[in-house]
């Protein structure tokens, strides 16, 4: 192994935004000047597509020839890997990157091939577009509208050694493109108002911009975590806002984005820290808006769990090499400061570093004297109403049985005897009756335990002290349970909430319909009377339950419509709502915004397919009428121009051309029919007029018109069929359409089956053949129009006759459907309701 194979080889990416940037001529160009340095430069492969000045750069190289290989018949080229593996250059140029090799080659994609060669030691410059990229091929579609079929993975592009834009202003590129330097002429025009709007081109643009310049970055970080390098190098400004939930987050993400954009390619990343109990103790919906603010602001919003927030918050700022760290000013007031500790922010600025840290004020900032606020109790009212029911009927009794037993040491057990008390009556109703018990408490046993007796006196400083102390005690106890039961509540109701938002997911992946879903569990989640969704022109798209007949309700809007009103309105009958319902009501109609959104997208994937099913049959029928009509046409024409142009004609040859312009003008009209008859049938304008019919007389009638006899067809009609319920007409041409075809793919000598049978309330009509039959796979599509089997000629229609027959037969209210023939062939089998005994002939319009 020599010593240039013993290392792997080094891989040059040419980046363009677009094709037509100039990638192929920049890595010929080098080639030629890498040759000229005496380096050994090799063209493994090149796509010049025509362009002569990049095939003028291809010339002065040596090239390597490509390897063919057959695919369905088709000779196609591909880079000859083994080739270039065995002529070992130093540098090979491959072009297109995220090409896809043909069947059967040495490996399915380019970028494969190109990876084998640098694992043999050959430095590799090749090119790629970005558009390629598999990260960014679905937002280069949103752009352009076309998807991209070849992709290479972003982790090949990322791995190269060197990565190079070819860049290109795209009105210059455009102006190439005008020029003919791109495509050829004819495809100017199209290129230039699609794929190369001006538009496009900008967005492709900056799209591979940025895209290098994440990587550029991607490649600071593992050079400083690869050299040991702890402190962040400011290269561009990004700053991180620290969001709590509160309302003071919309001007702290204003204020950030501020700062972010007074630096080219500034970056605003948003931050929550939520603690790892997992409860929520933000603004109802708060932190939901302010995440679509961020999007908005064109910033990134990051949740992590840490129940040291600054910690934490200093952390993820050093992970993402942040310039500035934007926090809000503490909501605390300054007795709470003192008694708690340090603040975040402080917190926060003494471990930021070289970190910049802007501490915002806003309108929920801290009062200067203001006292913790001591909140509702987190059990419901009965319980409560029990907790002042034991401390008003326990704490007499505890003072009896205490003071029955009381002598001069027992001071202690009294104390704790009455500790006891308040702890009972906090488990059971809270802090307020705890607090109340603890008030009462202390009154009792000064009054009954502390001398003097029978007085709220206190003879000595230390026994008030200690009576004090006794309250503090009581009042924290109580404090804490009352916290553990709120923390308890709003566990149950976290897990009760995710149930819910399960329930829904799992109703709408099991197909259920996802607005009515959402709309029936907002109803039982709430304990409402009613709920409804109203669209924005008053139809009710979703409803459950009934509303109240005093009218009382409260509506929230749904959505955003093109002029910024609401898409629809949910209408909730019932109770107000309370702050945590309101957080689940956010989340509910997060859903249902976008449950509208997908069935409205839904509703235009439907219509666009019909209208691309509407260009199908359009385009079919129009290369049906340029080739099948092209035949009969010639035929009539040239028929004509012999009979009024040759004078000296025999009976016999004039007889013969009579007769062609016959068939051919016969076969004209049929096929017109036939177009009119599909036209019809697409458009659901079939008139329909259907009576009681016999299905016999309506066989032999069909054989009639095709002149067909008992040496051709066979029949096995029931005697005891009932008549049908059809259109005598219509079934007629099933009929002929069915029994032409089953007899053109009849083997010679063999005879075509038509038998009727009776099954419940239907009659069936099969027509049975021995030809070859159709495979299962095509039975799904036979019935489509403009499908044929077989070669054509003057007298073949359009390939409607099925499309028709389908197209009749339901609009008689029946099926036609194919079946295999046993021992081969195949049968149509038409399916028709039975008349009503009491129809005497006389028809309806359907």
């Amino acid at each position: 192994m020599t010593e240039r194979t013993a290392r792997r080889g080094r891989l040059r990416v040419l980046l363009g935004a677009a094709p037509g940037v100039g990638k192929t001529f920049e890595m010929l160009a080098e080639g030629n000047r890498l040759r000229e340095e005496g380096v050994d430069v090799v063209l493994a492969l090149v796509e010049t597509h025509g362009r002569t000045a990049t095939a003028a750069q291809a010339a002065g190289l040596p090239l390597i020839p490509r390897r063919a290989e057959r695919h369905r018949d088709v000779e196609l080229t591909e880079m000859d890997v083994a080739a270039v593996l065995t002529r070992a250059p130093q540098i090979a140029l491959v072009d297109e990157l995220a090409h896809t090799n043909a069947p059967g080659s040495r490996n399915p994609k380019r970028w494969q091939d190109v990876d084998e060669l640098l694992d043999a030691g050959i430095d590799v410059i090749t090119t790629v577009n970005v558009q390629h990229i598999e990260s960014l091929n679905a937002v280069v579609e949103k752009i352009t509208g076309i998807a991209q079929q070849e992709t290479i993975p972003d982790a090949v592009v990322r791995g190269a050694d060197e990565i190079e834009v070819v860049d290109l202003a795209p009105q210059t590129l455009r102006d190439r493109l005008s020029a003919g330097l791109v495509y050829p002429a004819e495809r100017i025009d199209a290129a230039l108002s699609n794929y190369f709007r001006l538009g496009n081109l900008t967005a492709l643009r900056e799209l591979a911009l940025l895209w290098l310049a994440d990587e550029v970055d991607s490649a600071l970080r593992s050079y400083r975590a690869e050299q040991g390098i702890e402190g962040s190098w400011q290269a561009r400004e990004r700053v991180v806002v620290a969001l709590t939930g509160g309302p003071e987050g919309e001007t702290l993400l204003r204020r950030g984005a501020r700062i972010a954009a007074r630096s080219a390619g500034g970056e605003l990343l948003a931050v929550h820290v939520s603690s790892q109990d997992g409860l929520h103790r933000d603004v109802p919906g708060a932190l939901t808006a302010q995440r679509s603010l961020v999007d908005t602001l064109g910033g990134t919003y990051h949740q992590i769990v840490s129940d040291d927030v600054p910690e934490a918050l200093v952390e993820f700022a050093h992970t993402v090499d942040a310039t500035q760290l934007v926090i809000g000013v503490s909501r605390r007031g300054r007795l709470a400061a003192a008694l708690t500790g340090p603040s975040v922010g402080t917190e926060v600025i003494r471990r930021s570093g070289d970190i910049d840290v802007h501490i915002v004020t806003h309108a929920a900032a801290g009062g200067r004297t203001a006292l913790p606020r001591i909140t509702g109790g987190a059990l419901g009212w009965r319980r409560q109403l029990l907790g002042f029911a034991v401390a008003l009927i326990g704490g007499p009794l505890l003072s009896w049985l205490l003071f029955s037993l009381r002598s001069p040491e027992s001071i202690t057990s009294e104390v704790l005897a009455y500790q006891l008390l308040v702890v009972v009556v906090a488990l059971i109703g809270g802090i307020r009756p705890a607090v109340f018990a603890a008030v009462l408490s202390g009154v009792t046993l000064d009054f009954l335990f502390v001398a003097p007796l029978y007085t709220v006196t206190v003879a000595h400083p230390l026994h008030a002290i200690a009576l004090g102390l006794y309250v503090i005690i009581a009042i924290l106890v109580s404090i804490i349970v009352d916290q553990a039961a709120r923390r308890a509540r709003d566990a149950k109701r976290a897990t009760a909430e995710a149930e819910l938002l399960a329930s829904v997911a799992g109703n709408v992946l099991r197909g259920e319909s996802a607005v009515l879903a959402l709309v029936s569990r907002t109803r039982e989640a709430f304990g409402l009377s009613g709920v409804r969704l109203v669209a924005a022109d008053g139809d009710v798209i979703a409803r459950d339950g009934e509303p109240l007949r005093d009218g009382r309700s409260t509506a929230y809007p749904v959505g955003a419509g093109v002029n910024g009103e609401p898409r629809a309105t949910l209408e909730l009958h019932g109770g107000p709502l309370d702050a945590p319902s309101r957080r689940l009501l956010d989340v509910i109609i997060a859903q249902l915004t976008a449950a509208i959104e997908h069935t409205d997208l839904s509703a235009t994937a439907r219509e666009a397919e019909a209208l691309a099913e509407t260009d199908q049959v359009r385009s079919a029928l129009l290369s049906a009428l340029s080739h099948d009509l092209r035949r009969p046409l010639a035929s009539a024409v040239a028929a004509i121009g012999g009979l009024r142009g040759a004078g000296s004609l025999s009976a016999s040859d004039r007889a013969e051309l009579l007769a062609t312009a016959d068939e051919s003008l016969a076969t004209l009209t049929t096929l017109v029919t036939d177009l009119l008859d599909v036209s019809r049938v697409q458009a659901g304008v079939l008139a329909v007029s259907t009576t009681s019919v016999d299905a016999g007389g309506s066989i032999l009638a069909a054989l009639d018109e095709l002149s067909l006899g008992p040496a051709d067809v066979e029949l096995a009609l029931d005697p005891a069929l009932p008549p049908l319920e059809a259109d005598p007409v219509l079934l007629q041409r099933v009929l002929v359409n069915l029994l032409a075809n089953a007899f053109r793919h009849s083997p010679e000598g063999e005879r075509v089956l038509v038998s009727t049978s009776r099954l419940g309330g239907r009659a069936e009509i099969r027509v049975v053949d021995r030809g070859v039959g159709v495979s299962h796979e095509r039975q799904g599509t036979m019935f489509q129009p403009f499908q044929r089997l077989g070669d054509t000629d003057n007298s073949t229609g359009l390939g409607l006759g099925l499309a028709l027959s389908r197209g009749f037969t339901e609009g008689m209210g029946g099926t036609l459907s194919p079946e295999d023939t046993p021992g081969g062939g195949l049968t149509m089998v038409v399916a028709l309701p039975l008349a009503a005994p009491d129809v005497d002939g006389g028809g309806t319009a359907g």
